[in-house]
């Protein structure tokens, strides 16, 4: 498949401070490829030197096989979408999505005849005629979405477009970012940092610390797969234990809690475990499972999504267990004493 975006070796300095550390990807067309970070990682600065807003320092970006160097912003065959949508208040739907294909001077019926047709696409016909300021979140969010995509941009970039909607609307929104994609064909470039929007809509996955990709991957090998302990403490839950040593293939933790994990070609100093990855009651003849029992702390409701908060009696650590939604576990109760076990393959160790 084409390769519509690649960033090559894309270096950002501002004075002293380096943002954005000799970066290397390519994004398929048609894909949806997300950055996923915290705060102050380097994320948007990126999304806004493909866009051509900022100068990088040094390196190259590619669209459609043609480098960008020294191509400005309203030359270049993106748009972007902002977490404030700069929706213009003063026009109606129909004249923010018209504004672009107007700057365009197209005569007056083909930008009728497209704002009408892309209304229809993004669910919005019939709104030609309302104020912005009257939609709700999740219209507006569509109304500038519409207005990127009737340009027809090759790629369209979206920074943080959730970020300023509730939670309920952001969940609704998430899907249907999905399907607007998906029926337009348009490359989605996606900065974030919420790891629920990246994981949900994405086909690939890059995540972003300090100026540097850590991990690009499908959102089910970020999950199921991390390669940095940064990747296993900011992509879902997870337990991490401090390893105070390795040998002869047992682990043992700081406080003491000894499993089974062989063949590791490392020294490893930190370890994670997914709380569904504990098994409960599990019988004595399991292979390849180290067993302990726990405490149970609180039991944290969520529906379908309870966790259980105990201790380990042997060492005291404090970690969290989903609970899993049979009957078998419905009678669990603070302070109840149960066996649990986690098999070596749930263990993810990493060197630092």
């Amino acid at each position: 498949m084409k390769h519509i975006l690649e960033v090559k070796k894309v270096v950002k300095h501002f004075e002293d401070f380096t943002a954005v550390h000799e970066i290397d990807f390519f994004v398929e067309k048609g894909g949806f490829f997300s950055i996923l970070g915290p705060s102050g990682c380097g994320k948007t600065t990126l999304l806004r030197m493909i866009a051509g807003f900022e100068k990088e320092t040094s390196g190259d970006i590619i669209i459609n096989s043609e480098s960008m160097n020294g191509i400005p912003p309203e030359k270049r065959p993106v748009n972007i979408v902002f977490q404030n949508l700069a929706l213009f208040p003063m026009m109606n739907v129909e004249q923010n999505v018209a504004f672009g294909l107007q700057r365009l001077k197209l005569p007056k019926d083909e930008v009728t005849k497209k704002v009408t047709k892309m209304l229809y696409r993004v669910g919005l016909e019939g709104y030609e005629k309302k104020k912005v300021t009257e939609l709700s979140g999740g219209q507006r969010q569509r109304v500038a979405i519409a207005r990127s995509l009737v340009l027809k941009p090759s790629i369209l970039l979206l920074d943080e477009p959730l970020g300023a909607l509730d939670r309920k609307l952001r969940e609704h929104m998430k899907v249907e970012l999905k399907l607007l994609q998906r029926e337009f064909g348009t490359t989605f470039i996606y900065i974030t940092h919420d790891q629920s929007e990246a994981l949900v809509m994405s086909d690939k996955v890059a995540v972003m610390n300090k100026g540097r990709f850590e991990q690009i991957d499908t959102p089910q090998n970020l999950y199921k797969n991390p390669k940095t302990s940064f990747v296993a403490s900011f992509v879902g839950e997870n337990n991490a234990f401090e390893i105070q040593s390795y040998k002869d293939g047992e682990l043992t933790t700081t406080n003491g809690w000894k499993l089974s994990k062989p063949t590791l070609d490392f020294i490893p100093t930190k370890m994670f475990i997914r709380p569904e990855a504990f098994i409960l009651n599990p019988t004595n003849d399991m292979e390849d499972i180290s067993q302990v029992y726990i405490k149970i702390k609180n039991i944290l409701f969520d529906g379908a999504n309870t966790k259980l908060s105990v201790n380990i009696i042997k060492t005291g650590d404090e970690i969290l267990i989903s609970l899993p939604q049979n009957a078998q576990f419905q009678d669990l109760k603070e302070n109840d004493e149960i066996k649990v076990g986690i098999h070596q393959y749930d263990l993810k160790c990493y060197e630092h």
